[in-house]
């Protein structure tokens, strides 16, 4: 049977990236100054949202990793990076 999850677990591959790629912003980007990004570029993601991806308990779309690769100044493929 088909599991919508990644091998540990978790609901999407991309959240430890997002996290590690916002805390080495430079200043620090805040999960909720993420959020408002995110908000700035169309996507309805609050604080508490964007704290689901990072830790995996959030299943993330293509348009949410496009939007989030935007935000961070990075690829789609770097989010997906192991």
């Amino acid at each position: 049977m088909y599991k919508n999850r990644a091998p540990d677990g978790k609901r999407n591959l991309c959240g430890t990236q997002v996290a590690a790629l916002r805390k080495a912003k430079k200043p620090k980007l805040s999960q909720r100054g993420l959020a408002d990004l995110l908000q700035l570029g169309g996507l309805d993601v609050d604080k508490n949202a964007v704290q689901r991806i990072e830790s995996g308990q959030r299943f993330v779309t293509d348009i949410e990793l496009k939007a989030l690769a935007q935000a961070l100044g990075a690829t789609v493929e770097e989010l997906l990076e192991p």
